[in-house]
């Protein structure tokens, strides 16, 4: 039986590869901090099938000790200070966790665990302000917020020690990827909820925006810059994709995304349609919510790992919008 150890396995993508690799047949360990795993989080429903082992990734003393328990044959790095608009109010702690930590990790497994596979969560926010129409393994890194700025520092490391120390480490170039358990700091969750809200007659919402105000305020919810386009696709069919990396002969980077470019106007259009409603009576732009820095056209060219790992995405933009809003739907309706 395989052994998998996955860092950030509270969070969206960490608690979908858990239920894939439980139905591979493998033995999952997930790295947590107690308070994360104490609180309901996106993996609370596998406890008592995954092995959780507390501790920090920062701590060296700590990452040995989760090696060596879990000895694992396969690492899943996904742990991250996740919101890249959040990130310019937290530049220092987005640098230690979403670089340093990954280093200390890397530099842990080769002295701990040399021949476990890792697969490490890069991004696509690293490439920023590309001058490339669509981007691919080979395209040159823009970052424009700390938080890619941090991920293409831990990119590099991990082809730096990959080549030096003969390690067995792969970075997944991740697209947005998105579902129904995003937490409602996300900006699709956040138009999910919206539309949910809409639907229901919900003029201020119970739930607040990071400015501690109702997300749906006055009927109305505040967006930031409505022409960002995005390459949106389905978690669950991205978590297959880092599987399927870590399956390779040989380590090598991939670019995992749908090739296919939605604005955040054709987000809410679509998800007001499925309730019913007129997104444009619900929906402002507020500049106070636009980024300092916006990416470019950010648009995945998926051809490698259509061609060598035969991976495509299997869940539509509008099903998955589908799905976000009904699950705020049932939420909500729960609440009332």
């Amino acid at each position: 039986m395989k052994r998998a150890l996955i860092t950030g396995i509270t969070g969206q993508d960490g608690s979908y590869l858990a239920e894939l690799l439980l139905e591979k047949g493998y033995e999952v360990y997930g790295l947590a901090r107690a308070a994360s795993w104490s609180q309901p989080n996106c993996a609370s429903h596998l406890a008592g099938h995954v092995k959780i082992l507390f501790g920090d990734l920062i701590e060296d003393l700590e990452l040995a000790h989760v090696l060596n328990e879990a000895k694992p044959d396969e690492i899943y790095n996904l742990a991250s200070q996740s919101r890249p608009g959040e990130s310019w109010a937290r530049a220092p702690e987005t640098l230690e966790v979403n670089g340093l930590a990954a280093i200390k990790l890397f530099e842990a497994v080769r002295k701990h665990r040399p021949d476990a596979r890792v697969y490490h969560a890069s991004s696509s926010e690293m490439f920023g302000q590309s001058h490339s129409p669509r981007q691919d393994e080979e395209t040159s890194f823009h970052p424009v917020n700390p938080y890619a700025a941090a991920k293409v520092y831990a990119h590099h490391m991990a082809a730096i020690y990959r080549d030096s120390y003969n390690l067995y480490i792969t970075s997944g170039i991740l697209f947005n990827h998105e579902s129904e358990r995003r937490p409602l700091h996300f900006l699709t969750q956040k138009v999910a909820y919206g539309a949910a809200c809409a639907a229901l007659g919900i003029t201020d919402s119970p739930d607040l925006n990071e400015r501690g105000r109702p997300i749906v305020e006055d009927g109305r919810l505040a967006l930031g810059n409505l022409d960002t386009a995005r390459d949106w696709g389905y978690a669950p069919d991205f978590v297959r994709a880092m599987w399927m990396i870590l399956q390779q002969e040989k380590p090598t980077d991939f670019v995992i995304g749908t090739g296919k470019l939605h604005t955040l106007t054709e987000l809410c259009e679509v998800a007001y349609q499925t309730v019913g409603c007129d997104w444009k009576k619900c929906v402002f732009s507020d500049p106070a919510l636009v980024r300092p820095l916006e990416p470019g056209q950010i648009l995945a060219n998926p051809a490698k790992a259509r061609e060598l790992l035969g991976w495509s995405p299997t869940v539509s933009f509008e099903e998955m919008v589908g799905r976000m809003v009904q699950a705020q739907l049932t939420r909500l309706e729960k609440l009332s």
